[in-house]
């Protein structure tokens, strides 16, 4: 049974979070609500999250704050965050955003139809990566438990691992060449490099595993 992927929503107002949920129930994910930027941290110190949606307008910690405190820990640096906002910014606000790490920055009011597409590509992405870690895991303990070298099954694993991992690099291919033919916005653009990065990670992973390269299963990163 796939575990389901954990989309944590940060709003001060209960009737933005009721509406967020309602908007995302369709993607069948686990909602978890967060009414400060404070309460946001708590539960981000015992929970993974797919996606973060985060209202930039909060009494006391705002998003802005939120967000560089989640940058700043190890644990939670790669969670994609979108923030929302009621503001009538400009785009020295919108850069405040990305600066803040987000990858995508959605003025109220929102087209629910876009908002659930955007977070269902990074809810799909944390799945793959789930998928993947897992996989190398279950891999790493049969290369361990062989004697003398790789098994044949272990060998099967890691082929198979390779084309899934290829499949994925080939989609994440044809979105750069999409973005370099057209007028791409920041969202997109940080949306690929967040991808580039977990794919290079993944990769180097699995190199890390192939025999014969002398990495061995005590050389796979951290794909946290």
């Amino acid at each position: 049974m796939v575990q389901k992927a954990k989309i944590l929503l940060v709003d001060d107002r209960p009737e933005n979070l009721l509406a967020l949920e309602a908007i995302l129930s369709a993607l069948d994910q686990t909602l978890v609500r967060a009414s400060s930027g404070e309460e946001a941290l708590k539960a981000l110190l015992t929970d993974d999250f797919a996606v973060i949606l985060l209202d930039v307008q909060m009494p006391g910690m705002d998003g802005f704050e939120t967000a560089a405190h989640i940058k700043r820990r190890e644990r939670t640096r790669d969670i994609p965050i979108i923030f929302l906002t009621a503001i009538n910014h400009g785009p020295h606000h919108t850069f405040r955003g990305y600066a803040a790490g987000a990858v995508d920055y959605i003025s109220k009011p929102f087209d629910p139809w876009v908002l659930r597409a955007k977070v269902s590509v990074f809810v799909e992405l944390y799945m793959k990566n789930c998928q993947l870690r897992e996989q190398a895991a279950l891999l790493r303990l049969q290369l361990e438990g062989g004697q003398g070298g790789p098994a044949k099954e272990s060998v099967g694993l890691l082929a198979e691992l390779s084309a899934r991992l290829a499949a994925v690099e080939e989609q994440a291919e044809a979105l750069s060449k999409q973005l370099d033919d057209e007028s791409a916005d920041a969202a997109a653009v940080a949306t690929a490099a967040h991808l580039e990065r977990k794919l290079t990670g993944l990769r180097r992973a699995l190199d890390a595993l192939e025999p014969g390269t002398g990495g061995g299963p005590a050389a796979v990163p951290s794909q946290g």
